[in-house]
């Protein structure tokens, strides 16, 4: 890494007027990268209504937040949101540039290396330091086989985050001090333009923020059975889960899906019951703390992942494991 160039940039999603989890989960990412070559951490927000965001992320153990607000940045556009950072950039001089990985900000780091010409490495889960370079390591083959990679070929960094693999920072009593900004985008610099957006009225699922997920599989049997899934989910204050099988077989709604096609998601507790344990599945809940697998196969690829398995019937045991809950909710 460059001796001048130590701080790290990193774009801070916000969504309804807050951060998304992943975009205050890579300061913590950006947090240790930045200790590391002795720079600064220095937080992005772009658009407008931000003061609530702009208060969470200045508490959130940064150096700076530098905020850029305009109406003109209401909606999320790729072209402007890159040309704003592509000057940011050029303005603060970072070694490391971070963002997201999610369906918004997946693009913008790599249309920024290539402005830079520089390396990007994407769905970044950890990163160290060895030999004063740092080493990024990603996942291959739906998180079966983790990677390193090392970007030589530029003082500059971009990566993009993971979610659910970095935890939230911890709540900081100073607040960062902020800067705002304007930063115009040229009329060139724009090449789509959004006319008219609508809003898909469906189903709202918070999976990303739940503490507790209880996801059912094929292996529940019928869309009947899998109300048990619902009530286990209830009776933890938990959200539903599902696989893909189960979407397609309209068990219940698409927006519950986790998996490679689906959410992305690291509770405390996760509780996988009748699930195998396929990598389209695996790859988005191997981020939870903890994970409990029932299932009646004691070879299903679900029990190599899992903190603790269940070998039976889905059907037998989640009605006893329930019944216990409910005992230790009165005794407490």
């Amino acid at each position: 890494m460059d001796r001048e160039h130590k701080d790290v940039l990193a774009y801070v999603e916000v969504s309804d007027g807050k951060p998304v989890n992943v975009g205050l989960e890579l300061l913590t990412c950006a947090r240790s990268i930045a200790d590391g070559a002795g720079g600064k951490v220095l937080a992005v927000l772009i658009g407008s209504g931000l003061d609530a965001a702009v208060k969470k992320v200045a508490a959130s153990g940064v150096d700076r937040v530098i905020v850029v607000t305009d109406p003109a940045y209401t909606v999320f556009r790729q072209d402007e949101y890159t040309s704003v950072l592509e000057r940011l950039i050029r303005r603060y001089e970072p070694a490391v540039v971070l963002t997201g990985n999610t369906p918004l900000s997946i693009g913008l780091a790599p249309r920024l290396a290539a402005r830079f010409q520089s390396g990007c490495v994407a769905d970044v889960t950890s990163v160290r330091r060895e030999n004063g370079r740092l080493t990024w390591v990603t996942t291959r083959y739906c998180g079966t086989v983790l990677a390193n990679e090392v970007i030589t070929n530029s003082a500059l960094q971009f990566a993009t985050v993971r979610p659910g693999s970095f935890s939230k920072p911890e709540a900081s009593e100073t607040a960062a001090p902020v800067e705002k900004i304007s930063v115009a985008v040229p009329a060139d610099a724009v090449r789509t333009k959004i006319r008219d957006t609508v809003q898909k009225i469906s189903e709202t699922v918070n999976l990303e923020d739940a503490d507790v997920v209880v996801a059912g599989g094929r292996g529940m049997g019928s869309a009947e059975n899998f109300k048990l899934v619902e009530k286990l989910a209830s009776l933890l204050g938990g959200v539903v889960g599902a696989t893909r099988p189960v979407i397609e077989d309209g068990w219940i709604s698409r927006a519950h899906q986790v998996g490679q096609s689906g959410k992305i998601v690291s509770p405390s507790l996760y509780i996988a019951c009748g699930i195998s344990g396929a990598t389209q599945h695996v790859t988005g809940m191997t981020s939870s703390r903890f994970i409990v697998a029932i299932n009646k196969d004691e070879d299903a690829p679900i029990f190599e992942i899992a903190n603790v398995g269940v070998v039976g019937d889905v059907m037998k045991v989640l009605p006893v494991m329930m019944e216990e809950i409910r005992k230790i909710k009165t005794e407490a």
